[in-house]
């Protein structure tokens, strides 16, 4: 049993945000019917590709294991027709459109709650969607880079003398997908409560506004526009990335008790007494961060570890080949192998940070080839719509089409 392993998706999204959210609900057990259009989702064609297989690339594979394709044209009637079908039974339905798409098709969510009361229909899109709350920004597009920019997160990063920097991962997208699979599980849980499905949507704005909390209530607070500093925290000390003889540690020493252990560890039991508080070590940062780095630099990664893991809270700056080589990564089964569709090779993906005792996830499983479900999926549908017919038929005394005598 696993956690969602009685709840069907059927997922309308492409690209990074949309597809990263229904995977975690494939991970946890949900079924996801990944529904593309024709020529399908545009990530299959995003490189790198296995030398032994160019199904689709490794983007792809990444973020839509776990799931069944379902190739649908809706500019076609017969394929919207299929497409309500399996509405009638669908717990979730989750599109990333800009806003008034899927009412060009006539499949947006009022008509679709027509056909089934108990459906979660959930929108992520950039800027939200007005059924929630309006945006005068309702009919822009909106990609990661975009969300990273406007919600300040750009603004915020990067070395205090250097330009606004986006993070090197798609936050916007991914930090997105994860608050709207939180909305999603949410509104089941009313449904479960209650009976009644309902629309929900998550801005790409506005999550980054809310990744962005510290900036806002410091300028709420001090009434300064907050920018950039680098790997240091503008009210934390020591709080830094710092340079060894053959690579870089963080080293985040916020207690005082920590801070009593790197001063010993330094060999620089003055500056316990000296700077015994958070305030003072702050208000002295620019001496305190010098003769930090230069305690380091005189040492190699590995002996800054040696001496303060146990007492500081510190780490090196691993590259994705370290990660590779962590034992953590494996224990925690964060790196997990996936088949590729023409191969006997399998390709390693990052595995789920959901961890259950009871009903734990299982991510791993390859991604679809485009279509690759069509029969199983229309088969079932046929036979769930078949069943259906029947069970009336026999509530209301017909069969064979034909009225029985009371």
């Amino acid at each position: 049993m696993s956690a969602l392993d009685d709840v069907s998706v059927l997922d309308l999204t492409r690209v990074l945000g949309g597809p990263y959210c229904t995977m975690l609900l494939a991970d946890m057990g949900a079924d996801v019917v990944k529904i593309e259009p024709p020529g399908g989702d545009f990530v299959r064609q995003t490189p790198p590709f296995h030398e032994d297989d160019d199904s689709f690339g490794g983007y792809f594979q990444s973020i839509n294991r776990g799931k069944r394709s379902l190739e649908l044209d809706f500019t076609d009637e017969r394929d919207r027709e299929d497409f309500r079908s399996l509405v009638e039974t669908a717990d979730v339905v989750v599109e990333n459109y800009r806003s008034g798409t899927m009412e060009k098709f006539g499949l947006e969510y009022e008509r679709l709650a027509e056909i089934n009361p108990r459906l979660v229909y959930a929108a992520m899109r950039g800027f939200g969607d007005p059924r929630t709350v309006s945006s005068p920004r309702q009919d822009e597009p909106a990609f990661d880079l975009v969300a990273q920019a406007l919600g300040g997160i750009m603004h915020h990063t990067g070395q205090e003398d250097g330009p606004p920097t986006k993070v090197g991962f798609g936050v916007g997208d991914i930090f997105t997908g994860v608050l709207h699979a939180v909305n999603i599980l949410g509104a089941l849980h009313y449904r479960d409560r209650t009976g009644v499905g309902q629309f929900v949507d998550t801005a790409m704005y506005d999550a980054m506004i809310s990744l962005a909390e510290r900036a806002v209530y410091q300028h709420s607070y001090t009434g300064e526009n907050p920018t950039r500093c680098g790997n240091a925290h503008p009210t934390l000390f020591p709080y830094n990335a710092f340079e060894a003889e053959d690579g870089y540690v963080v080293i985040a020493a916020l207690t005082d008790r920590h801070w009593r252990n790197l001063c010993e560890r330094m060999d620089r039991p003055e500056w316990a007494v000296d700077y015994p508080d958070a305030s003072d070590r702050l208000t002295h940062r620019g001496r305190l961060e010098e003769g930090i780095a230069d305690w380091v630099a005189s040492h190699s990664v590995e002996s800054v570890l040696s001496e303060l893991n146990g007492a500081v809270p510190c780490g090196p700056v691993q590259d994705i080949t370290d990660v590779y080589d962590s034992e953590h990564a494996h224990q925690r089964e964060m790196l997990v192998e996936a088949d590729l569709p023409h191969s006997e090779e399998t390709v390693t993906i990052a595995g789920t940070p959901i961890k259950m005792a009871k009903t734990p996830p299982s991510p791993g499983k390859r991604a679809p080839l485009l279509d690759e479900h069509r029969h199983e999926i229309v088969d079932q549908e046929w036979s769930i719509r078949s069943n259906r017919r029947e069970t009336d038929s026999s509530r209301i005394g017909i069969t064979d089409g034909n009225p029985q005598d009371d």
